[in-house]
């Protein structure tokens, strides 16, 4: 073998070596991803994360999927001929279009997402938060404003999800919940997530967003914040580091923290690998916000 080849192979051979105790860190710890963004859209990235995915899987990790879709739910109403109504940035949806929106998020996305998983050869099981009484929710009451059957939750009970994760299945949650009455609601997926990641006492809860993290300076790509330490979000929400869309992003992230999750990422899910990279390198690419 050429010297030079040789060389090549032993920085890979180091690169794997390099991520082992990350891999004994979090072998048999359950990692919450919410999965969309561009991560969901871009072909390119998407086949990137879901290998991410299985990996994390198959070196000893339980991922758990929880996946939005608006764009999709959008371009499928489009095609129905309905018409979309946004009130403070929130989607009014009526039972015709629920009907649509859970069709769309717990039918053709989510299988489609547990295809993908699968052909990488690990097995995986989509659910909606309806399956096994996971997402208990209430009808959203918010800004005086009648949303229909967008929903909060009132309670979450993880265990479908965990027998699916004993049973060595990744379990792909779309965030739709219904009522003690059986009425079906729209949950937001980062909402859901947290949720979630709090029920099953999650090691690690990661936003695939479409920004690169959270930065000192807005204007400068290279002022991202590896590490912030929960104590101090406030602070930074306060000095204005953290602003604008940025501090709903990191409210979630806050709220992963409280309700027992140790580490809350926020990775720029427009980045090939994104996962592997935070995880299981000492630098990382993204946000983590650690308890």
């Amino acid at each position: 073998m050429e010297k030079d080849a040789m060389q090549i192979y032993i920085e890979k051979a180091k690169t794997l070596i390099e991520a082992l105790p990350f891999i004994k860190r979090f072998y048999d710890k359950t990692v919450v991803i919410k999965y969309g963004g561009s991560a969901l859209i871009n072909e390119n990235i998407k086949q990137t994360i879901i290998q991410d995915i299985a990996l994390m899987k198959l070196v000893g990790m339980h991922p758990v999927v929880v996946h939005g879709g608006g764009p999709d739910i959008n371009a499928f109403l489009e095609q129905m001929k309905i018409e979309s109504k946004f009130i403070n940035g929130l989607r009014v949806t009526d039972e015709k279009t629920m009907e649509i929106v859970e069709m769309v998020l717990a039918g053709k996305l989510n299988k489609h997402i547990v295809t993908e998983i699968e052909t990488q050869g690990v097995k995986a099981v989509g659910i909606s938060g309806k399956d096994g009484g996971i997402i208990k929710a209430v009808k959203m009451q918010k800004y005086d404003v009648d949303y229909g059957c967008v929903g909060e939750i009132a309670s979450i009970d993880p265990t479908l999800i965990q027998s699916l994760i004993n049973n060595e299945f990744i379990p792909v949650i779309a965030p739709i919940g219904k009522d003690e009455n059986g009425m079906t609601y729209n949950i937001n997926a980062d909402y859901a997530a947290v949720a979630i990641a709090g029920a099953l006492q999650a090691e690690k809860l990661v936003f695939l967003t479409d920004v690169e993290g959270v930065m000192r300076d807005i204007n400068d790509p290279n002022s991202i914040m590896s590490f912030i330490s929960a104590k101090n979000i406030q602070g930074l929400i306060e000095d204005g580091t953290i602003s604008g869309g940025m501090i709903p992003k990191v409210e979630c992230c806050m709220e992963g923290i409280k309700k027992g999750v140790n580490n809350v990422h926020i990775l720029d899910g427009r980045v090939e690998h994104c996962l592997i990279l935070e995880i299981f390198t000492p630098e990382g690419i993204g946000t983590m916000i650690e308890r």
